[in-house]
């Protein structure tokens, strides 16, 4: 008789890890009053491949078809696709389809180095010479009022862990801070998120970054996707956009997963698809048309994600 297999509890204690595959289909249309012409359109979409996701499958379509999809890598490193279209049309459609298996990697996987353990530590001068753009602050603040904000998150005459710093403040914007759709483009000034403690995935990620970065720690930004279980298998229930979240890091670790919006540390159900130092540098589709303000009709947006069945990875 087949030995059954052991529980999914019984193989993390293994050393064994869960991989899972994921599925992400995302559909933006434009609509307009009368045809117009369109510039040229760019997209990031295409996850990045690492140890912790392969990207297995990828697909772009575009209605009206497109003269070209020529694809770059920006300063980052992100994969963008840059579209042209010369057909004038009273509908833009894009549909991406992308599949990739997925490893969780959760806060106790992280090993810091010991010198970084206890904050406030100094990033190796051979890295801080690369990091120094993304330690600096971007956003006014006269008061340093989000400076004073993150510092409440530091022991006082007690080393405090670095880690613990982080998760604590994450979790704090999770639970302290209302999640807030909003219609406009754009990102909030950390200044204006903190007073109003409300806003968007983009709004607290930023947020976050600012205050780890007055801590003197880099912190990047992250556009990508979210699984939410509740959602997997609808066609009708999706993240209605993309998600965001930040990076921060730490020496040993390197750069580490941080969603306030969801309270999550590491990169548990997060799909990676690019990374910016700024928000306005990591836009999932921007791009123009040739006409007035009232040729503009509407624009809907679906996202879905959803998992196939999950399987082990191999020891490793």
């Amino acid at each position: 008789m087949k030995a059954p297999a052991p529980a999914r509890a019984d193989l993390t204690a293994l050393g064994v890890n869960w991989m899972t595959i994921f599925s992400v289909r995302h559909v933006t249309s434009y609509r307009y009053t009368r045809p117009v012409e369109f510039g040229e359109h760019r997209l990031m979409f295409r996850p990045r491949d690492s140890f912790d996701q392969t990207l297995l499958s990828s697909q772009l379509n575009v209605y009206p078809k497109p003269d070209y999809v020529r694809w770059i890598h920006d300063v980052f490193g992100n994969c963008v696709a840059l579209v042209g279209i010369s057909k004038a049309s009273s509908e833009l459609r894009f549909e991406t389809n992308i599949r990739l298996d997925h490893t969780p990697q959760v806060a106790m996987d992280f090993q810091i180095d010991e010198e970084a353990l206890s904050y406030p530590f100094v990033y190796d001068p051979e890295e801080a010479f690369d990091l120094e753009r993304t330690i600096q602050r971007h956003y006014p603040d006269p008061e340093d009022r989000v400076g004073k904000w993150a510092r409440q998150f530091v022991r006082v005459g007690h080393a405090t862990e670095t880690g613990h710093l982080l998760m604590t403040m994450c979790f704090a914007l999770h639970e302290g801070f209302i999640y807030a759709r909003r219609s406009e483009h754009g990102t909030q000034p950390p200044l204006e998120t903190l007073q109003l403690r409300r806003g968007t995935c983009r709004d607290f990620a930023l947020l976050m970054m600012e205050a780890a970065r007055s801590l003197g720690l880099a912190a990047r930004f992250v556009t990508g996707y979210i699984y939410v279980p509740d959602r997997d298998g609808s066609i009708t229930l999706g993240g209605g956009s993309t998600h965001a979240w930040c990076q921060v890091y730490l020496p040993g670790a390197g750069w580490v997963e941080f969603d306030p919006t969801n309270g999550i540390v590491g990169n548990r159900d997060l799909i990676r698809v690019g990374v910016a130092r700024d928000p306005r540098q990591a836009i999932p589709l921007s791009g123009s048309y040739d006409g007035d303000d009232t040729d503009f009709d509407s624009m809907s947006v679906q996202v879905n994600v959803t998992t196939d069945d999950q399987s082990v990875k191999l020891h490793g």
